[in-house]
């Protein structure tokens, strides 16, 4: 089902190591410095900054946004720091709102892949509620040809939640996939894949869109 996804996280990974040289844009070398974790290296960095949020603002003052850096191990100095916050506090209200980081921290999609990233999304979520959980799997993905499965280690549950669980974040999996965490791995994903259509025809056949 998810076959090449391993494959193209280790080239994103790699790319992103490389491309990290050549670039000065503060905010390009944070995206970069999570690609180089894989796929859910942005979602990992939000997650660190979910947990550090204790008053579920879901705002993060400068002392807050460095701290989370440092937790996560970006490696970042003061004056960089300062500049990509910058840039994310718009309104100069000297705290940033994380959703709002997150988007912009993504890396940027065409409508096309946003388009059948939410296709497979639908496809996924047979209730339509927006999240996708062990009961809309059993309808949609078959656990039997999963090795586990076959040669008795897991139960059906177990291959479902381990497959949400690639979707999930790193740090807090709660065996629920929301579209904004899906969109998150799969903009992970696509960085690592040059054309639309090459990214597309992979949807469609890990999807049978």
């Amino acid at each position: 089902q998810m076959a090449g996804t391993a494959r193209h996280d280790r080239e994103m990974a790699i790319q992103a190591k490389r491309n990290l040289s050549k670039t000065t844009d503060p905010v390009e070398r944070l995206r970069l410095q999570c690609l180089a974790r894989g796929s859910a290296g942005i979602k990992g960095l939000s997650r660190v900054f979910r947990i550090m949020d204790d008053d579920n603002s879901r705002t993060l003052d400068f002392k807050e946004f460095v701290k989370g850096l440092n937790d996560y191990a970006i490696m970042i100095d003061k004056e960089e720091a300062q500049e990509i916050f910058r840039i994310f506090d718009k309104d100069g209200s000297g705290t940033i709102d994380f959703d709002e980081f997150l988007v912009t921290l993504r890396p940027p999609m065409s409508n096309a892949r946003k388009e059948i990233i939410m296709q497979a999304f639908r496809k996924l979520d047979k209730t339509g509620d927006g999240v996708i959980t062990i009961e809309d799997l059993r309808g949609v993905y078959n656990a039997k040809h999963h090795p586990k499965y076959q040669n008795g280690d897991w139960t059906e549950d177990q291959v479902f939640r381990a497959f949400l669980d690639n979707f999930d974040s790193p740090y807090d999996k709660d065996g629920k996939v929301t579209t904004e965490e899906f969109m998150n791995y799969y903009a992970g994903v696509s960085a690592s894949i040059d054309t639309d259509i090459y990214f597309i025809i992979m949807m469609k056949n890990a999807w049978k869109l």
